[in-house]
């Protein structure tokens, strides 16, 4: 709120760039590494591979429904790109919901961070799917689609990478090694995620006026369809796991929109798709409704 209300008054408060990199990549270090040594400690098991299973089907069936209702009112090379970011996922919602977990005192297990990073690539690829198979017109189609550089740019995005990087070093790091370093990735965790939420909040308040002129489907679909991805999620996560914090990360992960890593990959992919209709609706609209709204919404879903 903080940052919303020093975009609205147009004041000079800024976090410098180098400063922001920094910081996001710490916290994509901390909670892959943490991740990966919760993991090391219960081991690979039906249950973990039960939760990527489960997060990689999230993030194939999403864009697709989500494809169809964009398409009552856009292209298929927009629609795809859309239905591709809501598939996705973001990771500043999910380090978001881990510190709301710790707020609440609930422990959610170390392969969730995996899920997190997994459920990348299955998204921009099943949107890139979409938009070559319902063309508006044979002249739309996207042609000469570049899959190789997908599958690359999905599986080497810098926040994948990290995320998966550091939960490999948190997995095979001994509880000696990973205590050296505890004060480093847990105890100022929270001050660095402060920050970066006000950084999120100066820019999510600049994409606002982005929507003037995109109507009001739009941002009915971007305030509604997380809530609903989010809602469903936290219903149907109960037959995969029993434990509730869990529950709660698939259906952030569910109703979060990736505004980092699809975009940069549709530049690559669907270079006519326009980035100011799906940056604004993920970032401007999106995350602050899965973050006030949402992560509340779904708690009280998993107790009721």
């Amino acid at each position: 709120m903080l940052g919303v209300i020093a975009k609205i008054v147009k004041s000079d408060l800024e976090i410098p760039a180098a400063s922001k990199g920094f910081i996001a990549l710490y916290l994509l270090f901390a909670i892959g590494f943490n991740g990966g040594a919760e993991l090391a400690g219960t081991g690979i098991t039906h249950e973990v591979i039960l939760h990527l299973l489960f997060g990689l089907l999230l993030a194939t069936i999403i864009p697709i429904y989500s494809f169809f209702i964009l398409k009552f009112k856009l292209d298929a090379v927009n629609a795809g790109a859309i239905a591709s970011c809501y598939g996705s996922v973001s990771a500043v919602t999910f380090v978001t919901g881990m510190a709301f977990l710790e707020m609440n005192q609930m422990k959610v297990g170390g392969e969730m961070v995996a899920v997190m990073a997994s459920m990348e690539f299955p998204a921009i690829i099943m949107g890139v799917i979409l938009m070559n198979l319902f063309p508006a017109t044979t002249q739309s189609a996207p042609r000469n689609t570049a899959w190789r550089s997908t599958w690359k740019h999905s599986l080497t995005n810098g926040s994948v990478l990290m995320i998966f990087g550091s939960l490999l070093i948190g997995f095979i790091s001994d509880s000696h090694q990973s205590e050296g370093i505890k004060h480093f990735t847990s105890d100022i965790f929270k001050g660095f995620l402060a920050i970066y939420l006000l950084d999120m909040g100066m820019v999510a308040a600049s994409r606002f006026s982005a929507f003037k002129k995109q109507g009001a489907f739009l941002i009915c679909f971007a305030m509604l369809m997380p809530l609903f991805n989010g809602s469903l999620t936290s219903f149907v996560s109960q037959f995969v796991t029993d434990n509730e914090a869990s529950r709660l990360i698939f259906a952030i992960l569910a109703a979060s929109a990736s505004y980092i890593a699809v975009p940069a990959a549709m530049r690559l992919v669907a270079p006519k798709a326009d980035p100011g209709i799906f940056i604004p609706m993920a970032l401007g609209v999106t995350f602050p409704v899965n973050i006030t709204i949402g992560l509340p919404l779904f708690l009280q879903i998993i107790h009721g």
